[in-house]
């Protein structure tokens, strides 16, 4: 749960964004999750350049180029000019982020990204965002879940499209009474912004086997956990964004998150392309199968 300190640093970045005319809650939270995106990338890239050079390795399948050097985070956060910072990340790493598909085949996240847009477009907004950002402690993956957890929680009522966030409490409650175990597929087929995917992922990770051990570290099983567990369906762009973000800052590094209209005629014959945890339950109908 994020208090004191923290919160009051991420609700000052909030209204840095409201005050310079980024005022839908939606569009707020999307534009945050491109910037922390894009710091993630980095931080995964210096974790990986470290563990090189303690091992004495070469650096295998780097994410940035050496002529990318210059859109990594831990590059432009130290330009003094708003100017240099603003094109660097809206016409470079942005586009980057963008394609990503080419570096991870199969990403639902560079599926949604396709439409996404930059909205920041003032130097001083982008230089004042990037550095509250460098204040906020993002070491783990708890500390990014919260985070996101915590902007979510604006989305308290019905958004223009119908968008509700059900109460965290209710959401552990759904997934302490269908208790997934790790090698389950679990899907989501109004999922939104996530809540309930993370949730159920939140509880694999604590099983534990009868000798105290972590169900998740057995073999296999973490590999089907980042890549075939958690499915999501919503018919909404930004959702699907958001989501599948949400996600991916929760340690999921695959989660399959598709636009589907869950109740749509048109997929009345879809079945089994995912399963809610024990209950199995068609996508569609919402009977047993």
């Amino acid at each position: 749960m994020i208090t004191g300190e923290l919160k009051s640093k991420i609700d000052k970045l909030w209204t840095t964004f409201w005050n310079n005319g980024i005022s839908n809650p939606l569009s707020v939270i999307e534009q945050i999750s491109y910037l922390l995106f894009i710091k993630r990338l980095d931080d995964l890239e210096l974790a990986k350049e470290r563990r090189s050079q303690r091992l004495g390795e070469n650096l295998e399948n780097p994410t940035f180029t050496p002529s990318q050097q210059h859109i990594r985070w831990s590059h432009f956060k130290n330009i003094d000019d708003g100017e240099t910072m603003l094109q660097i990340v809206r016409d470079e790493a942005f586009p980057f982020i963008k394609d990503l598909g080419q570096l991870s085949k199969g990403s639902t996240y560079a599926k949604h990204m396709k439409d996404a847009v930059f909205l920041v477009a003032s130097p001083a907004l982008l230089a004042t965002v990037i550095e509250q950002i460098e204040k906020i402690p993002m070491e783990d993956r708890d500390t990014k879940g919260d985070l996101y957890e915590y902007m979510l929680s604006k989305l308290s009522t019905a958004g223009t499209n119908g968008q509700f966030r059900t109460p965290r409490h209710i959401i552990k409650m759904m997934v302490e009474l269908l208790a997934p175990g790790p090698r389950e597929v679990i899907c989501d087929p109004a999922c939104g912004t996530g809540g309930f995917l993370v949730a159920a992922a939140e509880y694999v990770r604590e099983l534990k086997d009868s000798e105290g051990g972590r169900l998740l570290h057995e073999r296999g099983n973490l590999e089907h956990f980042n890549n075939q567990m958690f499915h999501g369906f919503d018919f909404d762009a930004t959702m699907l964004r958001i989501g599948s973000m949400n996600l991916m800052l929760h340690g999921i590094e695959q989660p399959i998150i598709e636009a589907r209209d869950s109740l749509s005629e048109d997929h009345a014959g879809v079945e089994d392309i995912a399963v809610c945890s024990r209950m199995r339950y068609s996508v569609t109908s919402y009977k047993p199968c």
